[in-house]
């Protein structure tokens, strides 16, 4: 992998802030970092060993998935695909499935739960550069209850002190967050997703272990009574959030707390149904919330909860490559185009504490970005047509035309 410098001229400026676009821009990068950002005819152009010319298109922060589940790849029934699946098959749907990412224009991704710490090490071979990838936060295993949603990729634990010592074992591993259930889902069998899961007392110790080692923790949380059990123990974000009401929203406003939305993994369910392979029980689950989901995110965009973009990836018909998809969903279901770009950029920066180094375009700041053919600002469509891809200052994906050196490129 090599690193060096560049001028990206001729774009719309999107920093991912909420400010609005800025025309005749151009970005300059040095290294892994955005050196300048200004006026294209300000440019130094002397100071970069390559010129890319943006054509007039748009280029935003590399965006930001907060929900993947990257050994899984969107097969019909992920329960039988995730249980028959080898560690070394396990890990090579990973990195294809990082690959795929990367290339859709999202450089960082939360992955929220995957079996035997193939994740946490596959985050470490992107970061050597062994292959491609966006940047990785890694959960590893799921903390759960025995039996509870999730338990195939999990660790199972009862009671204060067993999820104790489960959430310390995940960080032993190396995970860079913590993910545990607090409700039932609709991909387990067995379970019922509005049920009621860990309890308050086992929530709030695997947020004290987590935030005892500089860690976030989030929460699958869909049920009521999850979703309220998870805040009173200090759970930084939450996945799904089917059931958030007004007295929720006050509280997850009050404490900060994000929601993770994940939009496309229900629609994925229903629009492809028994008729695509998935199980009948999953679809029925999928179909008896759907509505519920619709309801709260709603609530929550009218309240101004903080809302982070997550795919929920690697569920059925739930591509890696789909973030644009779950953005015109949120747009569709209540928040505007600009709300949405930031809620993957810079709100979903900070969801993973990444905000001083990731989520906007800041001089400083590490240089990933994302060109796209047309205004997202205008039509969030325009997310899907992907012209440059830049994580770490390398290119990781080119369309667009250059002048003078070799624009650094991943090998």
């Amino acid at each position: 992998m090599t690193t060096s410098s560049f001028l990206l001229r001729n774009v719309t400026l999107v920093d991912g802030t909420g400010a609005e676009p800025v025309p005749g821009q151009a970005v300059v990068v040095e290294g892994r970092r955005i050196a300048w950002i200004g006026p294209d005819g300000e440019a130094p152009s002397t100071a970069a060993e390559a010129v890319v010319d943006g054509g007039g298109r748009t280029v935003l922060p590399g965006l930001i998935n907060c929900h993947v589940h990257l050994t899984a790849d969107g097969a019909p029934d992920l329960f039988a695909q995730v249980a028959g699946d080898t560690v070394p098959l396990a890990t090579l749907r990973a990195a294809d499935g990082a690959r795929i990412t990367l290339m859709s224009g999202v450089t960082t991704v939360r992955d929220c739960g995957a079996a035997d710490d193939i994740v946490i090490e596959l985050a470490k071979a992107i970061d050597r550069g062994l292959v491609p990838g966006p940047r990785v936060q890694a959960a590893g295993r799921v903390i759960t209850m025995t039996g509870g949603h999730g338990h195939f990729i999990g660790r199972e634990a009862d009671g204060p002190d067993e999820v104790r010592k489960a959430t310390r074992a995940e960080i032993k591993a190396g995970a860079g967050v913590i993910k545990v259930m607090a409700t039932g889902g609709v991909l387990t069998p067995g379970v019922s997703p509005t049920q009621t899961a860990l309890l308050p007392e086992e929530l709030a110790v695997v947020a004290q272990e987590a935030h005892n080692s500089g860690r976030r923790v989030t929460t699958h949380a869909i049920g009521r009574a999850g979703i309220h059990n998870a805040l009173l123990a200090g759970i930084d974000s939450v996945e799904h959030g089917f059931y958030f009401d007004d007295e929720l929203l006050d509280l997850a406003i009050d404490q900060g707390t994000f929601l993770v939305p994940t939009m496309l993994a229900v629609d994925g369910i229903i629009r492809n149904g028994r008729a695509a392979g998935i199980p009948g029980w999953v679809v029925d689950k999928a179909e008896s919330e759907a509505q519920q989901q619709r309801t709260s995110f709603a609530a929550a965009v009218t309240s101004g909860l903080r809302i982070a973009a997550g795919t929920d990836a690697g569920t059925p018909f739930n591509g890696h490559g789909d973030i644009a998809r779950e953005l015109a969903l949120m747009v569709e279901h209540g928040l505007t185009a600009m709300q949405t770009l930031v809620a993957a950029t810079s709100s979903a920066a900070r969801n993973l504490g990444l905000a001083h180094e990731i989520g906007t375009l800041e001089v400083g700041k590490l240089a990933d970005l994302v060109v796209v053919d047309g205004d997202p600002v205008a039509d969030i469509t325009a997310t899907e047509r992907v012209s440059l891809v830049v994580k770490d200052g390398v290119v990781q994906r080119n369309e667009l035309a250059e002048t003078g050196a070799a624009v650094p490129t991943a090998a």
